[in-house]
């Protein structure tokens, strides 16, 4: 199995196969408008814009799970992430990453990955510990999704290259994006 087995729905409620996107390497994110990681669209796009030439896309899957912070609709939320952000990657309808509602997407990607740990050198990171800790003492155990802006790279075969907790330096990532494409 590989990224391009699977197909998600776009904004507008059409179906999307992966397989659009095959021989492309690919940073999928969930999102949220209103999290202290929101800013992160900012370099994103510009990860987006250098590479994108290159073969780069981001799949953007708004996601309301944490902390509620990506309340309104489909068309509410990419009016604010391209009028704040000015964002041109993909943008999808908001989807649900854990649980029983979890798209199949999310499924997969995170059977095959495991928490990689928050940086305990970013503030929100230490935050994010202690308040995940007290909901769940094992939840470094789990390869649920955490929070916010989780990222996972795929390369150009569709095959998971890595997995990024919301806490990881973008510098970091663009790195590994460089070495992938």
């Amino acid at each position: 199995m590989n990224v391009y087995d699977f197909t998600v729905t776009a904004q507008d409620g059409s179906e999307v196969s992966l397989s659009d996107y095959r021989g492309k390497v690919l940073l999928i994110v969930n999102t949220a408008t209103g999290c202290g990681f929101t800013p992160q669209y900012d370099e994103l796009q510009d990860i987006y814009e250098e590479h994108q030439k290159d073969g780069l896309e981001i799949l953007d899957f708004p996601c309301n799970q944490f902390g509620e912070q990506a309340p309104g609709n489909d068309e509410e939320i990419h009016s604010f992430c391209t009028g704040r952000y000015g964002i041109t990657f993909p943008q999808f309808s908001k989807v649900e990453v854990n649980g029983e509602n979890a798209i199949p997407l999310y499924r997969w990607l995170t059977e095959n990955t495991k928490f990689e740990g928050f940086d305990k050198l970013h503030p929100i990171g230490v935050l994010l510990s202690q308040m995940l800790k007290k909901q769940d003492k094992d939840y470094k155990d789990s390869s649920d999704i955490k929070w916010n802006f989780t990222k996972f790279l795929i390369d150009r075969e569709g095959k998971i290259v890595a997995r990024f907790e919301p806490t990881a330096s973008l510098k970091k990532i663009k790195s590994r994006i460089e070495e992938v494409l």
